[in-house]
Parts: C-alpha cells; sequence; structure tokens
C-alpha cells in the first residue's frame, strides 16, 4: 500500500507543510494566547492535511496492471 523506498522530494515538502501548519499553530496560541480563532483554524487546516495528503498520495505504491 504504502512504501518509504517511494520517498522523494514531494514527500519532503508535504512533510514541512504539514510541520509548518503545527508549528503555526503552536506559535500562534504561545504569542497570543488564542485557541479559538476561525483565521488560524483555516490556515492550519489546510497545512495540515495538505501535508498529510500530499505524504499519502507520494508514498503510494503504483501497480502495474499488464
Amino acid at each position: 500500500m504504502f512504501a518509504l523506498k517511494n520517498f522523494n522530494l514531494i514527500t519532503l515538502f508535504s512533510l514541512l507543510v504539514l510541520i509548518a501548519g503545527i508549528a503555526l499553530y503552536i506559535g500562534w496560541v504561545a504569542r497570543y494566547g488564542v485557541v479559538y480563532d476561525i483565521g488560524i483554524y483555516s490556515i492550519v487546516i489546510v497545512l495540515v492535511l495538505g501535508g498529510i495528503l500530499g505524504i499519502l498520495i507520494s508514498l503510494r505504491e503504483i501497480k502495474d496492471e499488464a
């Protein structure tokens, strides 16, 4: 299903996007002390979901059906 041998530049970029989303949220909470903010949620959700989906798509194995 998923193979670590398929780790490439897209996987690395997706991992960085995922980490950036989590770090942005933690930094926002640490700096402003606001946990419930729809504005930061909208940005973080795009980054985190984009990172997760990018990782899953780039690591999947492509089956050759001949």
